[in-house]
């Protein structure tokens, strides 16, 4: 899994993930999550374009992650999840629990509108 911040502004994080969201990389976004909030933020946006598969621990992360943001009234932005990450996230009855975006344009005016 690789997970690298590709865009930050005073009030938004764009972080890009990549592979698996499995076990083992839940714990490290959990984790660089955890060290990003300790600078006050208004949005994050995860992109899930390029993560080929999520299991049960990757959404648990991505609902640790929404709950710890909203708990700072900060808003999660889940961009371009397809394939089996969008299933997933169908599946479990989560399509709606989260913002979900098909692309930066969307997510970027959400942020606007905020």
């Amino acid at each position: 899994m690789k997970i690298r911040l590709s865009k930050s502004s005073e009030s938004l994080y764009l972080i890009e993930l990549g592979g698996n969201l499995d076990l083992k990389s839940s714990t490290m976004l959990k984790d660089y999550v955890i060290k990003m909030i300790k600078t006050p933020m208004e949005t994050f946006i995860i992109n899930l374009k390029d993560v080929a598969s999520i299991n049960s621990a990757g959404i648990g992360a991505l609902i640790y992650v929404f709950s710890t943001l909203r708990k700072l009234n900060c808003t999660l932005i889940l961009l371009a999840p397809d394939g089996p990450v969008l299933e997933a996230l169908e599946v479990s009855r989560l399509r709606n629990y989260f913002t979900v975006v098909p692309n930066l344009k969307d997510a970027m005016q959400i942020t606007n509108n905020k």
